[in-house]
């Protein structure tokens, strides 16, 4: 059952960073149809390299494989296990390696190939190649168990993951500067209401709608701490009343349908988007439909992730946050859970509010902070600023003592 590729055009010119790339129907951040993503799951393995033809049997090596994304949890989980395995295939298409008869040392020698094609050519993060490596070792297991006996060893099983440290990547954000970030989405939205209001033309209701909608995604980021994901999959009807709180249903990780409640500042910021979106369309609030987070002054587009991104770093460096060119959408997560910890919410409080499995999770966004403030070196400098103020007190050589 050995793969007959074609010619190969050599392993420095494949970049993870394209290959695999899921296709744009893949990138709904909710599941769309089933028999839809059967079909579309079924046409993306079809273009895999470096498996055998599918032979039309049930248990075929390409069959099993869409089996196999049809059983991860969540289309971001589902997106990442296709490009990775399709980087894989890739890489043993070039190395003329059948991957159906591959050993550890081989998938040791594509973890440091992984491990050297990182973004802008530096190095791999850790945890891209460990979870490059756990993609293709659940697939190798997939097989193992369902093709009665034809793969019959998982080769991920020898091989040596990167060691993830314990500490987040992400940049985090003190109160302060979430204060600081949040009134300056205020700022913008209100400057831009007054330009529209003062010249109403398309492009500035456009400019207007915009940011009134940037400022109720901020407020949500920062107070309830959503994955952008799970916010910018919303829907206008997801937004609901329950035991009179103000709340928004949203699909968690893990494909987890779950509810949280809003604060009357966060309330009040949707509020405010929702009925100036609703004018601009000439309905009532009640009618509007399609996209939370809508892009045009229609309201039928979906706000990518991307753009949130470039809107926190550029409010971020006009509110004079230092770490402004680093932020992301995870900061404002990162952020809600410190900050809860911070004023005393007990921890599996914050752990079910940021719907962690583990508790560790919760507690290394905790750590990161605590990590930063007791850090050795501000009781170094402390006590070397200590010392100078004490020999600038110090009589000065052969000087009379008092």
């Amino acid at each position: 059952m050995t793969a007959t590729p074609p010619r190969p055009t050599g392993t420095m010119a494949l970049n993870p960073h394209e290959v695999g790339r899921a296709p744009a129907s893949s990138a709904a951040a909710d599941w769309d149809p089933a028999g839809a993503r059967v079909a579309r799951l079924s046409a993306d393995v079809a273009r895999l390299p470096a498996l055998p033809p599918d032979d039309g049997s049930r248990y075929s090596i390409r069959r099993l494989t869409v089996a196999w994304l049809l059983e991860t949890e969540s289309p971001k989980t589902e997106q990442a296990y296709q490009r990775d395995l399709s980087v894989y295939l890739q890489w043993c298409e070039t190395e003329r390696l059948d991957p159906l008869s591959a050993r550890p040392t081989d998938v040791g020698q594509f973890r440091v190939w992984r491990s050297l094609r990182g973004r802008a050519g530096r190095a791999a993060a850790p945890s891209t190649v460990a979870r490059a490596l756990a993609a293709v070792s659940s697939w190798y297991t997939y097989l193992v168990v369902n093709t009665d006996g034809r793969i019959t060893r998982n080769p991920l099983d020898g091989v040596k993951r990167p060691k993830v440290p314990n500490e987040s990547a992400t940049v985090g954000l003190t109160l302060d500067e979430v204060d600081a970030l949040l009134a300056a989405a205020d700022a913008r939205a209100a400057d831009r209401a007054a330009r529209w209001r003062a010249n109403p033309s398309p492009t500035l209701l456009a400019r207007y709608l915009a940011a009134m909608r940037d400022r109720a995604l901020l407020h949500v980021l920062a107070d309830l701490g959503l994955r952008i994901d799970e916010a910018l999959a919303r829907d206008v009807d997801d937004l609901s009343y329950n035991a009179s709180h103000r709340t928004l249903r949203f699909v968690g990780k893990g494909g987890r349908p779950r509810e949280r409640p809003m604060p009357p500042d966060t309330g009040a910021a949707v509020d405010d988007y929702l009925q100036a979106r609703a004018a601009a369309a000439g309905l009532s609030v009640n009618r509007l439909a399609g996209p939370l987070f809508a892009t045009g002054t229609a309201g039928t587009g979906r706000l990518a992730a991307p753009n949130v991104f470039l809107l926190i770093r550029r409010l971020a460096a006009k509110a004079g946050i230092p770490s402004a060119a680093r932020l992301s959408p995870h900061s404002l997560r990162h952020a809600s859970a410190t900050a809860a910890k911070q004023y005393g919410v007990a921890l599996e409080d914050v752990q079910d509010a940021m719907g962690h499995a583990d508790p560790r999770t919760t507690r290394r966004y905790d750590r990161d902070r605590e990590n930063l403030d007791r850090d050795p070196a501000y009781v170094l400098a402390s006590g070397r600023a200590t010392r100078r103020a004490a020999k600038r007190n110090e009589p000065a050589a052969g000087a009379p003592i008092s």
